[in-house]
């Protein structure tokens, strides 16, 4: 901005958005002191680079305003998750995949954890079938990112979003 400029020819656009041609540095800032306004470098990269007489002040204003625009436009994305066992009812096993295809459709990945208590480790057949059903059911509204993998006394399986 002004005299922090390096460049020895700059090209320069009015705040009309007129260009104005290559020139100086020096002859550029006379012309913005002129108009009342400051001399702010656009793009350093561009050969001659790209200098334009506005408000500064006002110029950070409009980046501040349509940097936090895209902040409130992105989503975060949260991992929720869901525990099953191995015996788990078929009631209560469809209201949690209700639960789970909610948070997909919202845009959340689904963590879901299958435990073990006691002998139910050796019935791991049982819970190999559940899994598979999980990711039937699963399918149409989410893929699985993270295969079944054991942690300790349980599996987990991490679904996305499609």
């Amino acid at each position: 901005m002004n005299g922090a400029i390096i460049a020895k020819q700059i090209r320069v656009i009015d705040a009309a958005g007129e260009m104005l041609g290559v020139m100086s540095v020096r002859d550029a800032l006379a012309k913005a002191e002129e108009i009342g306004l400051d001399l702010v470098e656009i793009s350093p990269m561009a050969e001659p680079p790209v200098c334009k007489i506005l408000d500064y002040g006002k110029y950070r204003f409009e980046l501040q305003k349509k940097a936090s625009e895209a902040r409130k436009k992105q989503k975060v994305v949260e991992l929720k998750e869901i525990k099953l066992r191995p015996g788990i009812d078929d009631h209560d096993f469809n209201v949690k995949m209700k639960n789970a295809r909610s948070f997909l459709e919202e845009g959340d990945k689904v963590k879901v954890t299958l435990r073990f208590r006691g002998r139910e480790m050796a019935h791991q057949d049982i819970a190999q079938a559940l899994l598979r059903r999980v990711r039937e059911l699963m399918d149409d509204v989410g893929k699985v990112v993270s295969e079944p993998s054991f942690e300790g006394r349980q599996i987990v399986m991490i679904i996305a979003p499609k």
